[in-house]
């Protein structure tokens, strides 16, 4: 009788019995959720804002669209459409730094004379505690064993003036803290060197090209006295062209050389000239020989043959004379940077700067139909603010005579020229990304 006299809370008991389990299960697994979304949630969104911090928009247009496709995916991970600043590390202040430099003019053998800025008396060394701070990221500064794993195997030239081996001794002094160089070079003209670096099987070479084109000098003198040049448009300097297969990387770069007198040639004729006060000979200024020359540059890498490397034009690095041109008195003496709002990026700088980039972007549009790798080494801005980094006077013993008694073009070492290796590294990083990522593409496909 007791176990029929309540049917209705007989059923229903065994109703809650089984009901209770399924709710129990429910908010178990609403709580897991809950608790393991955010661990999935927040790294993702980490992840996404590192990309961003690695990508930067003057690189290539390949990687602005690396930088949109960030902030979709962040986005789309947070919900916000709210729009975020992308990283350029070329675009930004210089910050103090306590820790720089990295190494000492009597650490590097390597340091050319004329940038030994200590060694012939330079006082202060200010200029050497400072570091590139982008806008809207961090810009690490450089890591001798990271660059030497990214590079293992591999080679890298540079091309152009000795601005460019100013480059080129900076990275031999910031990699000798943790290895060792052989000088390998195919001869002895200090023009042309060769550096092996043997526990990475890494090779750094330098090609002497201050015009990138053939060029001759016709008079040594010429109308500032400073000489005449031949300059022959279409016909890159064999120099270097003829030796660019054997490299991974090149770096490319010209500018102040471009201020002499010069004759310009096309197909074999004269078509004009740069401040030759020649008769009957048309100026048409060093624009048109500037345009020109990294024109037929960059068509030797879009055309030839065997080139599987990627090509890096390094920006033109503003020179800071003052009171004067640098034959008239003109000197550096300023011991600070230029804050962003003490200076501008303007006249002849960006002439310069514009001229070089805009044939760069259709070299860089070329060269993605042929399989040839262009990215940007955008040094002006940061260079144009630093004035006080230059040799000036102590880049030789007082009272020698020399060509250019007060150097406001090259850089001293230990410097600010060094940061340029700090942005290298960051596109050989940026590179090695690509890979990775075009890498995993193509294993998805197959």
């Amino acid at each position: 009788m007791k176990a029929n006299s309540c049917p209705e809370l007989q059923n229903g008991s065994r109703t809650s019995l089984q009901n209770t389990p399924r709710i129990v299960l429910l908010l178990t697994a609403t709580l897991l959720l809950l608790a393991i979304i955010p661990l999935y949630l927040f790294p993702l969104l980490a992840t996404s804002l590192a990309w961003r911090s690695l990508s930067f928009s003057s690189s290539s247009s390949s990687s602005s669209s690396s930088s949109s496709s960030s902030d979709m995916v962040r986005e789309s991970i947070t919900g916000l459409g709210v729009a975020q600043h992308s990283c350029d590390i070329f675009r930004g202040e210089w910050v103090p730094n306590p820790n720089a430099p990295y190494y000492t003019n009597e650490s590097c053998w390597a340091i050319h004379e004329h940038q030994n800025c200590i060694k012939f008396g330079r006082p202060d060394t200010g200029f050497m505690k400072w570091r590139w701070k982008p806008t809207h990221c961090e810009l690490p500064v450089f890591n001798p064993a990271q660059f030497l794993e990214l590079v293992r195997g591999k080679s890298l030239a540079f091309v152009g003036d000795s601005v460019g081996r100013n480059q080129m001794q900076s990275l031999i002094c910031l990699l000798l803290r943790v290895t060792y160089v052989v000088d390998s070079s195919l001869t002895q003209d200090e023009k042309f060197r060769r550096y092996h670096l043997p526990t990475h099987n890494f090779t750094v070479a330098s090609f002497w090209s201050p015009f990138l084109v053939r060029a001759q000098e016709a008079d040594p003198n010429g109308p500032t006295l400073t000489g005449l040049f031949n300059l022959y448009l279409d016909e890159p300097d064999s120099n270097w062209t003829t030796k660019m297969t054997e490299f991974d990387y090149v770096i490319v770069s010209a500018g102040h050389w471009f201020f002499r007198p010069t004759m310009f040639y096309e197909g074999g004729q004269l078509v004009g000239c740069h401040y030759c006060l020649a008769p009957n000979v048309t100026d048409l200024t060093m624009y048109y020989s500037y345009r020109r020359v990294f024109r037929a540059a960059f068509r030797v890498f879009n055309s030839l043959e065997g080139f599987r490397g990627t090509v890096l034009l390094r920006t033109y690095a503003p020179s800071h004379f003052e009171n004067g041109e640098w034959d008239k008195g003109g000197n550096c003496v300023r011991r600070q940077p230029f804050r962003r709002e003490d200076t501008r990026l303007d006249g002849i700088n960006l002439e310069m700067y514009m001229t070089q980039v805009e044939e760069f972007r259709e070299a860089e549009r070329e060269g993605r139909e042929k399989g040839v790798r262009f990215r940007l080494l955008d040094t002006t801005d940061a260079m144009l603010l630093r004035p006080d980094g230059h040799p000036s006077r102590y880049g030789h013993l007082p009272h020698v005579n020399v060509t250019m008694y007060n150097d406001c073009v090259h850089w001293c070492l230990p410097g600010p020229i060094d940061t340029w290796n700090d942005f290298l590294l960051h596109i050989l990083k940026n590179e090695g990304g690509r890979a990775r990522s075009w890498n995993a593409r193509k294993s998805t496909i197959k």
